[in-house]
């Protein structure tokens, strides 16, 4: 496996990407990122051979200053940033895949025990194949975090301990391991991507920039290989492309969204807000 040197000889995600020699800190004012927020962005030629834009955005785990949460809208689709406005948050990144005619997701979703949105078929012209969204973010009651193998839908219907639970994928590492992924263009091919990991200390927000002359983007194995040396244990791929987007308070969007016509409106976003 092709190793990068991002983060060799550190032990927290923010002091390792800090000392990093591809940090470019042009037009970030650090003044403006407040604990318990750490952002930083990577710009490099060199990393996979190809150019490329990525947006680190972490937050401590245990925190008692903000809680993570997400925001969706059944019958509309809304941008990260409305979403975030909204609920005057801290940050966002996009959530999972959707129905980009008529809104909503098109994986299980579920709110406070109640059914939002299920997955809908492969047939359906905004489906995925299932051997992708093999994964699942769960946001418990108790505030903690979980990426994981997706159950049956059944399992958290009747399940009463998950205040969010969002199918989508593939998953990308478990236990510090990168997992095998199914052999396809939406795996092997290099796109925008947006991706969730959990540290030992930190839950940390990714966006790949893409299709631009300044930011390839990257296929889910280069992607695996970077999440594997920003200490990620467990890490999930959410929707990508054109929807990848980070939003960050009194700085606005941090990352160079793909569609021509600019930010893309979602179906639902996961947040960072005060407690």
């Amino acid at each position: 496996m092709h190793r990068i040197f991002i983060l060799l000889l550190t032990i927290s995600l923010s002091s390792c990407i800090s000392n990093n020699r591809f940090l470019n800190t042009k037009n970030i004012s650090w003044s403006q990122i407040k604990y318990p927020l750490s952002f930083h962005r990577i710009v490099t030629d060199s990393l996979f051979d190809s150019k490329q834009i990525i947006s680190v955005l972490s937050v401590k785990k245990n925190s008692e200053k903000y809680k993570i949460k997400f925001d969706y809208n059944i019958s509309k689709l809304q941008k990260t940033s409305d979403f975030a406005k909204k609920n005057k948050a801290l940050a966002a990144i996009n959530g999972g895949f959707f129905d980009i005619d008529k809104g909503g997701s098109v994986t299980y979703f579920e709110v406070n025990d109640s059914v939002i949105n299920r997955n809908v078929s492969k047939k359906n012209k905004w489906g995925k194949p299932k051997n992708l969204l093999n994964g699942v973010v769960v946001l418990y009651k108790n505030d903690s975090l979980a990426i994981d193998y997706a159950k049956q839908e059944h399992y958290y219907e009747i399940s009463k301990k998950e205040k969010y639970v969002l199918v989508t994928g593939p998953v990308l590492m478990l236990n510090s391991k990168p997992l095998k992924l199914p052999n396809l263009k939406f795996v092997n091919k290099r796109h925008p991507r947006t991706c969730l990991c959990t540290t030992a200390d930190s839950i940390v927000f990714i966006t790949i920039d893409g299709r631009s002359k300044n930011a390839q983007g990257m296929n889910l194995h280069e992607v695996q290989d970077f999440l594997l040396n920003l200490n990620c244990i467990d890490a999930i791929n959410l929707d990508g492309g054109g929807s990848t987007t980070m939003w960050i308070k009194n700085i606005g969007i941090v990352n160079n969204p793909s569609d021509k016509t600019g930010e893309r409106p979602v179906a639902n976003v996961l947040l960072i807000v005060d407690d």
